[in-house]
């Protein structure tokens, strides 16, 4: 082995660790600018989001119009040049459930932008709030990532990580090492960087469809940056550690439960047809886990050959995203809101949690049952109905399972079933209730011990 490993060149070291350092310092080291905890990703998604901060919402309304009339011309007219194109087929010849839903997408965004029509459907508590507070986040922090994932991705970094953890993720998670990066990006940067890290990973190979709906669904957590602005919003901001601490053993437990039971239990481990196993984390006899985990990493680089072709495949993918994805967060998301805010829907949802809550001995447990089912919708809905509880233990509760539940349809939930990993609404919703009802015990036990 040491002989394999000898016949690598200074070269192709550096083209494993100066590009995997990048990378890192990119996406997970936390770094602290002005009292706000943050990535350096988040930087300069932070930065390009206050110059643009006026033309955002036009730019991508825009880009909804492009993406929906694309799609009709394609669906209508025989286009040679977008036959000819794979990218450009993938992009605009979609289903028709796709294209309705991005005219709807679009139709909402002018009616936001504009302020015509209904008011329920473009005012700040809904349309509102996708287009001016979401998308925008969605907008700069996908540019950033896509852009920048190689670094993560085809470098090497997930292989000698992956070797290295494995030991850990196989038993408790019943994951490959690799998905420890996933998780990482979630928790310093965002649970969207997260899921399309999975998404990415299960298309080459890496994951089976087990795996991918797994990692996706428990370990893609918000951020800390995201947790620091729903305790500021919650006003226990002043409980951070003990707060960040709380979400991190709760997401912890449901990590290791959720996985166990179906319908996760049942997914099949056989990896992506198109694409087939491409993984392999195990260490020979006699060889340190260290020195395997660099010999695969330094591979795994070689196959680089084209500095374009990573940029290249980092613009088309910021493209997909801005074009499929975004349309689908403005029409789904805006739906949601309207359903959360204008109906007693998630209010008949909740009453079950009333005794439940009353059980586990929290403060205005009806004030607080709604929370525990609006963050279906939206993460930050539970939040919004939180912020009104007198009781400080309640709120931090609702703070906590906001971030816990994980599962939400204004962003994660839509770049889930719009990816190819095979997980369907119904799913998404059991395990978002089964992630409610592991996780809000732990926040409960939790907060009486800090709160006693």
């Amino acid at each position: 082995m040491n002989s394999e490993q000898n016949k690598f060149t200074a070269n192709q070291y550096t083209k494993f660790w100066l590009p995997s350092l990048i990378g890192v310092l990119l996406f997970l080291v936390p770094i602290s600018v002005g009292g706000k905890v943050t990535i350096g990703l988040g930087l300069l998604a932070d930065g390009l989001q206050a110059i643009l901060a006026d033309y955002i919402p036009l730019i991508m309304t825009i880009i909804l119009c492009l993406s929906a009339i694309g799609s009709l011309i394609v669906k209508l007219i025989d286009l040679q040049m977008v036959k000819n194109s794979p990218f450009l087929e993938s992009l605009f010849n979609i289903p028709p459930l796709w294209i309705i839903l991005r005219l709807i997408g679009a139709v909402f965004a002018i009616l936001t932008l504009t302020k015509i029509g209904p008011e329920f459907i473009w005012s700040m508590a809904t349309g509102g709030t996708v287009l001016y507070d979401l998308i925008p986040v969605l907008m700069v922090w996908f540019l950033f990532a896509c852009l920048f994932m190689p670094l993560l991705l085809q470098f090497g970094l997930m292989d000698f990580i992956g070797t290295i953890v494995r030991k850990i993720m196989q038993p408790l998670f019943k994951l490959p090492g690799r998905s420890s990066i996933d998780a990482l990006a979630s928790w310093m940067g965002s649970g969207t960087v997260g899921v399309l890290l999975t998404t990415q990973q299960y298309q080459s190979g890496y994951y089976t469809k087990r795996e991918a709906a797994v990692v996706a669904t428990n370990f893609s957590i918000a951020s800390i940056a995201f947790s620091l602005v729903i305790a500021r919003f919650l006003s226990i901001d002043h409980m951070f550690v003990q707060f960040y601490i709380t979400v991190v053993v709760a997401g912890v437990v449901a990590a290791i439960i959720v996985p166990r039971i179906p319908p996760l239990s049942l997914k099949k481990d056989t990896y992506y047809e198109a694409t087939g196993k491409q993984i392999n984390e195990d260490v020979p006899e006699g060889v340190s886990s260290f020195k395997w985990g660099v010999q695969k990493a330094v591979e795994k680089a070689d196959q680089v050959k084209s500095y374009r072709g990573v940029i290249k495949s980092g613009v088309l993918n910021v493209m997909d995203i801005w074009f499929a994805l975004i349309p689908l967060v403005m029409a789904l998301g805006t739906i949601a809101l309207i359903i959360a805010e204008k109906t007693p829907i998630f209010n008949y949802l909740s009453y079950p949690f009333i005794p439940f809550l009353q059980l586990l001995q929290i403060p205005e447990a009806q004030a607080a049952a709604p929370a525990m089912i609006v963050g279906f919708a939206d993460m930050f809905l539970p939040a919004v109905v939180g912020s009104g509880i007198e009781s400080e233990l309640t709120r931090f509760v609702i703070g906590v399972m906001s971030l816990a539940q994980l599962i939400y349809m204004s962003e994660i939930g839509i770049l889930l079933l719009k990816s190819k990993i095979p997980i369907s609404f119904l799913q998404l919703f059991i395990i978002f209730l089964q992630r409610t009802i592991i996780t809000l015990p732990v926040a409960a036990l939790m907060a009486h011990l800090l709160f006693f």
